[in-house]
């Protein structure tokens, strides 16, 4: 019994660490973004390609997101995967620039994050720095606001 409880009392102190875990992403720019830095605010964190349909269709929400919320309550991070080289994705937002940071996503990356399946897939993480909501697909700059308009978190 007492082994029962210690083992339970393990793995529930294993999951809040993973919950609590700080992740770091330097974007294009070399710019550093820790989830710590954000504390009080929303993280959106989206995975995506430069030659995923649905992806593309995401972009123009997660942008209209980031000028809705930018500097307020919400932080929109692009993390952008299976790409042949730097230089794709720079041309790419050449022709479609884009106002929040965008990382060049890895394997390494991707881990710290979580689990990537499908593209897009978006995490968003509460102003307390807790993941809230995994989303496979597209998300809309509505969606997002309907959520954390009814979410309470410290």
């Amino acid at each position: 019994m007492v082994t029962r409880l210690i083992l339970a009392l393990c793995l529930l102190l294993g999951m809040l660490a993973a919950q609590a875990e700080d992740f770091a992403l330097t974007d294009m720019q070399g710019k550093v973004h820790k989830l710590s830095d954000y504390r009080g605010k929303w993280v959106l964190v989206n995975f995506w390609a430069t030659w995923c349909p649905s992806c593309l269709h995401e972009l123009p929400e997660l942008e209209a997101l980031h000028e809705a919320h930018k500097n307020k309550d919400l932080v929109v991070i692009g993390i952008v995967t299976n790409y042949a080289n730097r230089g794709v994705v720079e041309a790419f937002l050449k022709t479609q620039p884009l106002g929040y940071p965008v990382v060049l996503g890895d394997s390494k990356i991707i881990a710290s994050i979580g689990p990537l399946k499908v593209l897009p897939t978006s995490y968003l993480y509460a102003p307390n720095g807790r993941l809230v909501a995994r989303q496979e697909d597209e998300v809309t700059k509505a969606s997002i606001e309907a959520y954390i308009k009814h979410k309470k978190f410290e």
